[in-house]
């Protein structure tokens, strides 16, 4: 299967410790950014009930689903909090140019 980049947002279109949603080719992503200014990618929608995660409380590196407060740590996409139990697809990303791009399959 051939490698994708595909180029997500701008660094700054990510406010410290938040999550913006992103889609692409019918699919749904959450990029995040920490305080230390890493960037992370996972699946948009939660696990539980497919509510989007660009919509949930950020805090540190876990993202709180708004719905049902489920938790997911946003580095690895393991489920931290129920109901939530089946763990997040995360997505490697790459820093180019100022610009956010993210590894699809």
């Amino acid at each position: 299967m051939e490698e994708r980049w595909i180029d997500a947002c701008a660094l700054d279109d990510i406010e410290e410790e938040d999550v913006i949603g992103f889609e692409h080719g019918g699919q749904a992503y959450a990029l995040y950014r920490t305080l230390d200014d890493r960037y992370f990618c996972t699946d948009g929608l939660c696990t539980h009930e497919k509510v989007h995660l660009c919509d949930g409380l950020v805090m540190d590196t876990i993202i709180e689903c708004p719905k049902h407060n489920g938790r997911f740590d946003f580095t690895s996409g393991k489920a931290k909090g129920a109901p939530a139990c089946i763990d997040l697809k995360t997505y490697e990303t790459e820093i180019r140019d100022g610009r956010v791009f993210i590894k699809a399959d």
